[in-house]
């Protein structure tokens, strides 16, 4: 039975059957039913205020309670963040659904809520009883007799929809209020989508912790939803293990980590790091528990084209551990230490034998000099303890350790080095490049890689973006960095192997959930096959799982943009959408600017966000004449609600969608960049509602 959608002014509502017929046993039982569930909305969200109004009470007791400093501290943090966690949003809905089952009813929704004496309003989607809200069906009902939707505006409850899958009655996806929400207009940020999860995209949001997982998704297929609602429902799950360990969500760029920043906050997560793979290597990266990873460097240069691609080469990564291995010498000459007392003789075989132990160990470079360090003095403490008859103190031991002769012989035998230093070491020499690449590069490759002037120390390096991925690569190499319990990683086709493996250090003793789409893969090094990108994550064993049916593109706007798939030399299935509303328009147009600005001002009159899309060189002025029109618009990191039209550079559009998208000049962005067309294939995809192709040069071969 279903209450239409949308109903704001319902004051009687009708019911269909699930053929879509009128019924007409529907009367005032319904409208007394839909009141019940206003009146639970509103209990609710006074239960959830006094929730919160208790968590505030405790928090500004907290200092009050508790002994000490740290003890105050840990118990403030704690309660800011339940404080936090428990923040109602008016305009969204606490709760989306409802299943009945034989023993009682339950109401699923974002978090949980309880009522004063404890007992639930509101259970958390991710709870095991709402697993049935997603997977359950008329051939497998899972005990539930009804599954009932939501339908909302603005925060109110205007309709519901009832399925009685003990009936065999079942909607799915052509339920209306499921299309109604697929569909709704989007300004602002991206939003949950825990209405809406589809029983193949619950199957990957409940994978196990231990499991990593990769995700070929289609445009519209909600692969960066399926792996924030994975984010949120391992922490629901384990919620202590990940609050120590850490969380990590990395984008693509700052635009699109904008975009999807209300996700996790809007399902009680709050304490999730979100990083691009740059800013991940170039600055510290705190986890919940104060640990960070990283080195702090400064990117202020840049890089030939063919000097960055070998940057990203994986062979790099071998070139950098043959370059640190190459610092360590083996000990020619005895060491002499005295303590004041006695002077204490280390033989060279014995430290030559010490030094030769800890390189078998294969440590971090920087603990394997420590433990040199550790076992010299070692055999100091054993002469002394044979010529003295007793075992010196710490105080002796820590001295020993940083006397001139052990520090010397460590700076002969294992010098120590900053990540940058190695770095700077090996771009500079090119004798000392040639002989950690012999055999790995060629002479040509080397040739792009040294300076033509090196500067003279580390510091005054104009440092490229490519290079912090190799300096990220050689602090793993020498200390070994915080591994964050899980990571997921979203357009990751565009992710280099340096890059890859920049990831892979920060995820060591956790999982991974990988989403992208190889047919979106812009950059000189993008991804042609996931096992080889899960090789370098350190996950060779992870699951490859294709999502491709859409919801969001339209049917359409999918089958447009598909006619670039052969050009893309790309082994990916076809995109395919259940949506049969969205518009396409593709002309021809005299003036490129004042039709971008007339389809601008005709797409103002829908609901939602307008896009305009164009080669990056070309977004300025198209801007500047939307201004001159009494357009205003915003920036791709730009996601305030308050304006609806955005003018996207090409480069910056990926993982982001709009209602309706204007694309300026296709041929324009394809002759932008080597990978033109696979840029186009991104851009065409971005439309959720209508979209529009406005050319003055002829379209792209492959749109023909």
């Amino acid at each position: 039975m279903t209450v239409p959608v949308p109903a704001p002014d319902l004051a009687t509502p009708t019911t269909t059957d699930p053929g879509g017929d009128p019924d007409p046993t529907a009367g005032p039982d319904l409208a007394a039913d839909l009141a019940g569930e206003r009146a639970h909305l509103t209990a609710s969200r006074a239960a959830l205020r006094r929730m919160r109004e208790h968590a505030e009470a405790l928090f500004r007791a907290g200092q009050e309670v508790a002994g000490d400093a740290y003890t105050a501290e840990t118990l403030g943090s704690t309660l800011s963040r339940r404080v936090a966690e428990l923040a109602d949003d008016p305009n969204t809905p606490l709760f989306f659904g409802r299943l009945d089952f034989a023993d009682g009813d339950y109401h699923i929704g974002r978090r949980h809520v309880s009522d004063e004496v404890g007992e639930p309003m509101v259970l958390d989607w991710r709870a095991p009883i709402s697993r049935s809200f997603y997977r359950a069906s008329a051939r497998d009902p899972q005990g539930v007799r009804t599954r009932r939707r939501f339908g909302f505006q603005t925060g109110e409850l205007t309709s519901f929809e009832d399925e009685h899958l003990d009936r065999g009655e079942e909607y799915g996806t052509t339920s209306r209020i499921l299309t109604a929400e697929i569909e709704r207009p989007r300004v602002g940020p991206m939003r949950d989508i825990v209405a809406t999860i589809q029983p193949e995209q619950d199957e990957l949001v409940r994978a196990d912790l231990a499991d990593s997982i990769c995700v070929q998704g289609a445009p519209g297929t909600g692969k960066t939803a399926v792996g924030l609602h994975r984010a949120a429902y391992l922490l629901y799950l384990h919620r202590e293990r990940l609050r120590r360990s850490g969380v990590l969500v990395v984008g693509p760029n700052r635009a699109f980590l904008s975009y999807i920043s209300a996700v996790l906050p809007a399902l009680g997560e709050v304490e999730v790091t979100q990083s691009t793979v740059e800013d991940l290597v170039t600055s510290a990266t705190y986890r919940p528990d104060g640990t960070a990873t990283g080195t702090a460097l400064v990117v202020r240069g840049t890089d030939p084209p063919e000097t960055s691609v070998m940057k990203h080469d994986p062979r790099m990564a071998d070139v950098l551990r043959r370059g640190l291995e190459g610092l360590i010498r083996e000990p020619e000459d005895p060491i002499m230490v005295s303590d004041g007392s006695y002077r204490w003789r280390i033989t060279a075989e014995a430290l030559r034998r010490v030094v030769a132990e800890a390189r078998r160990e294969e440590l971090p470079y920087g603990t394997g000099r420590e433990r040199v360090r550790t076992r010299v003095v070692g055999l100091l403490q054993r002469q002394a303890e044979a010529r003295r008859g007793d075992s010196p103190g710490d105080t002796w031991l820590r001295r020993m350790g940083r006397s001139a002769p052990v520090t010397g012989f460590l700076d002969r035998c294992w010098p120590a080095v900053t990540p940058a230093g190695l770095l700077h070491r090996l771009l500079s020499d090119p004798r000392v490049l040639a002989e950690a690449a012999d055999g790995l590069l060629t002479d040509a490759e080397q040739a792009v890689l040294v300076w033509p002037k090196p500067p003279r120390t580390p510091k005054a390096a104009k440092w490229s973006a490519a290079d912090a991925v190799l300096v990220d690569e050689a602090a793993g190499l020498i200390e070994r960095l915080p591994s964050f319990g899980h990571v997921v990683v979203d357009e990751a086709q565009d992710l280099s192997p340096m890059q890859c493996r920049a990831i892979a250090r920060r995820s060591e003793h956790g999982s991974l959930t990988l989403l992208g789409d190889l047919a979106q893969g812009t950059a000189p090094w993008a991804a042609t096959d996931w096992r080889e990108s899960l090789r370098h994550l350190g996950k060779p064993d992870a699951s490859v799982v294709p999502l491709t049916m859409g919801f969001r593109v339209p049917a359409v706007v999918v089958a447009f943009a598909n006619r670039l798939l052969p050009a893309l030399a790309v082994d990916v299935p076809p995109a395919e959408s259940l949506r049969r509303d969205g518009a396409l328009d593709v002309r021809t147009v005299a003036d490129l600017t004042v039709a971008t600005v007339a389809e601008v001002r005709a797409a103002l009159a829908y609901d939602g966000s307008v896009a305009v899309i164009a080669a990056d060189n070309d977004v300025d002025p198209l801007r500047a004449a939307l201004a001159e029109a009494g357009v205003p618009t915003a920036t791709a990191d730009q996601v305030d609600a308050g304006t609806r039209v955005s003018v996207v550079p090409a480069t910056l559009v990926k993982g982001l969608e709009y209602d309706h998208v204007i694309v300026a000049e296709p041929a324009r962005i394809v002759a932008a960049e080597p990978r033109g067309l696979h840029r186009l294939y991104v851009v065409l995809t971005r439309a959720v509602s209508r979209l529009a192709v406005l050319h003055t040069a002829p379209l792209p071969a492959p749109l023909g």
